[in-house]
């Protein structure tokens, strides 16, 4: 028997009358094959006809009993039917869940970004007080550096004061130097730990 899950793919069309009439005389038309009948008597009783099979059954009817195509298809209309929804894997889901709760962290954030209090920025000299530390610090090594350097060519010359205020003067270059260097140092270490706590937590929010 047939039923609406086992019919065979392609065209298919609605019932009408003249269909329904003409499947009837074929389930009973001795000049058909067994198979073919019983094929008729199954689609008598369906919503839709596959249009493959009727058209099996009226080439082996005789011509001169059955009728005209055009007018058996009259009246009928084309079925179409839906395709199955796609399944979505089990890693596409993990995926989506994922991002949906990514979503809802941030929808939640930009909610209660005026409520929340904010966290405080940790950068390099942002108050007042790092800023005049470091400025005495640059102080104090360019100062010691023009001592240790006018120290260092007074022995050397024999109290030359032009050659101990030279020396000075670079002692006071040098000073500088180190303190850029230190100063580039500390900033390299300070975004190499903000990068670190970035990508943290990141990987936290993921």
């Amino acid at each position: 028997m047939i039923n609406d899950h086992a019919l065979p793919s392609g065209l298919v069309l609605s019932h009408t009358e003249a269909i329904r009439s003409f499947l009837t005389s074929a389930s009973i038309d001795s000049q058909l094959s067994d198979e073919l009948r019983q094929i008729a008597s199954d689609l008598v009783s369906q919503r839709n006809i596959p249009y493959k099979l009727l058209r099996a059954i009226w080439f082996a009817t005789e011509s001169s009993t059955r009728p005209d195509l055009l007018r058996l298809l009259a009246g009928s209309e084309f079925v179409f039917t839906s395709p199955k929804p796609r399944e979505k894997s089990e890693e596409l889901k993990a995926r989506l869940k994922k991002l949906a709760d990514v979503a809802e962290r941030k929808a939640y954030q930009e909610l209660v970004k005026d409520i929340a209090p904010k966290k405080p920025i940790d950068e390099p000299f942002s108050s007042y007080k790092d800023q005049l530390g470091f400025g005495l610090h640059v102080v104090l090594i360019m100062f010691t550096g023009y001592l240790v350097g006018y120290a260092l060519f007074r022995a050397l010359f024999r109290h030359d004061p032009i050659m101990s205020a030279a020396g000075g003067i670079l002692g006071l270059v040098f000073g500088m130097l180190v303190e850029t260097l230190l100063f580039i140092i500390r900033s390299s270490n300070y975004d190499n730990r903000s990068s670190s706590s970035s990508r943290s937590k990141l990987k936290k929010s993921q």
